[in-house]
């Protein structure tokens, strides 16, 4: 350590936090009054610009100048839970609907940020929550979210729906379905069943359900019918595709 400073025990993930907190306010910040904040040596400072900058936060500044952090607003990162994630995406989708126009460009803007740092994957989720598969589209994720509380409460309660679905043929069919599991892919939902009609599982989009009536009626798990049964199925069948 420079200086004969006792570098303290804190962690350097949670001292970069601290310091990108430190360097936001838009000010010029010395190397010795970083280190004199976090408690580190003028060394350690250098070490942490370098990382950060290489990371990409927009830091500027070099040793015996000092360091600032140029854009308006910087976020540091963020561990979003899928929940979180849903949340984000219908306020911008929502936003995007907005009749100020500046609003409406920045939500835009905001949803094609989220969409450049989202993990993509080609295939289904192995454990019921997946990423970017869908195009990101507000009108879309508006519509998704019409018939998410019947179809929450329909998995919770086995309850037996009767949907009306449009398939990207353009061709619409009601169904009698045994709701499973609703998945989150990032940008759109979609709900894995077991179709009456069809006798076979079928994964629908959330979004492009027209219509969802509660039937009244419940189901029970049946062998070959089950959530873990599909998940079985849909393993052995990679890459999983729905015929509807």
């Amino acid at each position: 350590m420079a200086g004969g400073r006792k570098e303290t025990g804190i962690r350097r993930s949670d001292r970069l936090f601290d310091l990108i907190g430190i360097l936001r306010d838009g000010q010029l910040h010395t190397a010795r009054e970083l280190a004199g904040r976090v408690e580190v040596s003028e060394r350690t400072i250098w070490r942490d610009m370098a990382t950060l900058k290489a990371s990409g936060v927009p830091v500027e500044g070099e040793r015996g100048v000092g360091y600032m952090i140029t854009a308006p607003i910087t976020l540091p990162p963020m561990n979003l839970t899928m929940g979180e994630l849903e949340a984000l995406h219908l306020a911008v989708a929502i936003l995007g609907e907005a009749s100020d126009p500046e609003l409406a460009d920045s939500a835009r803007s905001l949803a094609e940020k989220i969409d450049a740092v989202l993990p993509e994957n080609t295939g289904p989720p192995a454990a019921g929550w997946g990423y970017a598969v869908h195009p990101f589209a507000f009108a879309d994720a508006r519509a998704g979210y019409r018939h998410m509380p019947l179809l929450r409460q329909a998995v919770r309660e086995q309850k037996v729906l009767r949907i009306t679905y449009l398939a990207l043929s353009g061709e619409s069919s009601t169904r009698l379905v045994r709701p499973l599991q609703l998945n989150y892919w990032g940008r759109v939902w979609t709900m894995s069943a077991w179709c009456e009609a069809r006798a076979a599982f079928r994964t629908f989009r959330v979004d492009r359900i027209e219509s969802v009536i509660d039937t009244g009626a419940t189901f029970h798990d049946e062998p070959g019918k089950t959530l873990e049964d599909f998940i079985a199925y849909q393993q052995a069948h990679k890459p999983f595709k729905n015929r509807d």
